[in-house]
């Protein structure tokens, strides 16, 4: 490490999902009333003045646990009211870090077991491309949050599991620790072509379930990485095959602890590896850290996500998956899936259109500079074999995409038929931004065997809508089913059949009844 370096000077990120303070929180949450575009539903809130709100789990009947992604908190609400703060850890919440995903154990009314998402804190570095720590102590250290974009360990996003003892949770073990930290602008690889990157604090993912096979699934975008498990199996280099490169700093493209971003994980209920993963033998013959960490992996090539839900019909895991400027998405995953980033987004017939919005429009990169679009394939079948494959993987086409994109946010099935029969394991998907229809709130009927999207509107039948322009919802007005929710970053079925929605930018929790 070279103390006499300085930090690139930060030149700020366009949030889709974060916001930076309290105040922004409590601004927009004073603002917007969300309504229902069908006269048998109506929405009512049923929490506010939360701060931050991303995710919530019922604890009974009128009684849930709300996480708030800046301030740390998890906070108790019973019959609408803040009852207490149940747990306060110190976290990062610069752009898309915090307090972001829970899960209730399967057994939880025996065994107590909460499961958190988190971004921890850690001092800020001397040297501005090496973070303090490699990771956050066990148990977490009460402290300060933190917006220091730099001031997060290299493993700085985990998943731990608490006790609930009925009034606060304690922590007792974590589950994994992943990559958070992001500075690619260091002068090592030397000439890697990131030198002009600010620091950043997205594509962190965070939502996590436990599946119907008791499993427990995380989520972690690409965290801007560019190794393996974004399909570039030579690292960003110019030509692969090809001589193989360092991806950053801390070395890849292997999917080592450093590089395990972009992927589905499937874990036994302590953190361990499942024997029926579908790459757990490949690990197992590759041994070592990188080994461990592919049998942990149920898919890859994702990009980043802010929702994750398993049909509660079929019992499919499906996720949304943000691009950068083209071909939102909406995925049905199956076990050893590899999802397309960074070699495709959106159906892979549609790749002339995804290389030439992210090659011509806006910045004209893929976030990340070292590996720009100009390197996407030119034809489907040259992308399909560039594709990073490991042993029993498969390719997925989205099951439905918008070519701009429309920042979707969390989603959610309706498990009951309170709301209606008609609505019965439908998919619901929040908004990642307000512009939209203030926040809009998407409904999809699934197909009769559960695997893709059934659509009524001709424009949609190759289950693309063929909007315009970023941010803008032509060819998805049909899809419309409420607006004004705001941010959505979470959406589940209650106790009692309704569907609940987070908002995170109108510091609330909305039900969502049936007339």
């Amino acid at each position: 490490m070279n103390p006499m370096r300085r930090p690139l000077p930060y030149f700020g990120i366009l949030l889709v999902l974060a916001l930076s303070s309290s105040e922004n929180a409590t601004t927009m949450a004073q603002s917007g009333t969300p309504t229902m575009l069908v006269p048998t539903l109506d929405v009512r809130a049923v929490v506010t003045g939360l701060t931050t709100p991303v995710s919530m789990a019922f604890l009974g009947a009128s009684d849930m646990l709300v996480l708030e992604k800046n301030t740390g908190q998890v906070k108790r609400v019973i019959d609408g009211v803040v009852n207490s703060t149940v747990l306060d850890l110190a976290v990062n919440n610069s752009s898309e870090r915090g307090l972001l995903g829970i899960a209730l154990h399967p057994d939880f009314a025996t065994n107590s077991q909460v499961y958190l998402y988190w971004t921890c804190t850690a001092p800020h570095p001397s040297d501005p491309f090496f973070p303090s720590q490699q990771e956050c102590s066990d148990p977490p250290v009460p402290g300060a949050d933190s917006t220091d974009i730099l001031a997060v360990p290299l493993l700085g996003n985990r998943v731990d599991r608490f006790i609930w003892n009925g009034s606060t949770l304690t922590f007792d073990r974590n589950i994994i620790k992943l990559h958070a930290f992001q500075n690619d602008g260091a002068p090592i690889p030397v000439g890697q072509g990131d030198e002009a990157q600010p620091a950043r604090g997205n594509h962190n993912g965070g939502v996590i379930r436990f599946g119907p096979d008791g499993k427990l699934y995380v989520i972690i975008g690409d965290n801007g990485r560019r190794g393996k498990l974004q399909n570039l199996p030579c690292g960003p280099s110019e030509v692969c095959p090809g001589p193989t490169v360092m991806d950053d700093q801390f070395g890849g493209p292997d999917p080592d602890n450093a590089h395990l971003t972009g992927v589905v994980l499937r874990l036994n209920d302590d953190g361990t590896a499942p024997a029926d993963n579908p790459f757990y033998a490949a690990g197992a013959s590759t041994g070592g850290e990188v080994g461990s960490n592919l049998q942990k992996i149920f898919a890859y090539g994702v990009r980043n996500s802010f929702g994750l839900a398993f049909d509660p019909v079929s019992g499919a895991l499906w996720d949304q998956e943000n691009g950068d400027d083209s071909f939102d998405e909406l995925n049905r995953i199956d076990a050893g899936s590899n999802l397309g980033w960074i070699q495709i987004m959106g159906p892979v017939d549609r790749l002339a259109q995804f290389k030439e919005i992210e090659t011509t429009l806006f910045g004209q990169n893929l976030q990340q500079l070292r590996w720009p679009p100009s390197r996407l394939a030119d034809s489907p079948a040259d992308a399909l074999s560039r594709l990073f494959m490991l042993p029993g993987a498969h390719y997925n086409d989205p099951e439905f995409s918008w070519k701009f994109a429309v920042a979707p946010g969390g989603i959610g099935f309706l498990n009951s038929s309170e709301l209606g029969q008609q609505y019965k394991g439908d998919l619901f998907v929040g908004a990642a931004t307000p512009g939209l229809a203030g926040g809009y709130l998407f409904h999809f009927n699934l197909q009769g065997n559960r695997r893709g999207i059934a659509v009524d509107d001709p424009r949609l039948q190759d289950r693309v809508a063929d909007n315009a322009a970023k941010f803008d919802i032509s060819e998805s007005e049909g899809l419309l089913i409420g607006r004004d929710f705001g941010i959505g970053t979470d959406i589940e079925t209650g106790p009692d059949g309704d569907l609940y929605v987070v908002s995170l930018s109108r510091g609330a929790v909305y039900e969502i009844f049936k007339k």
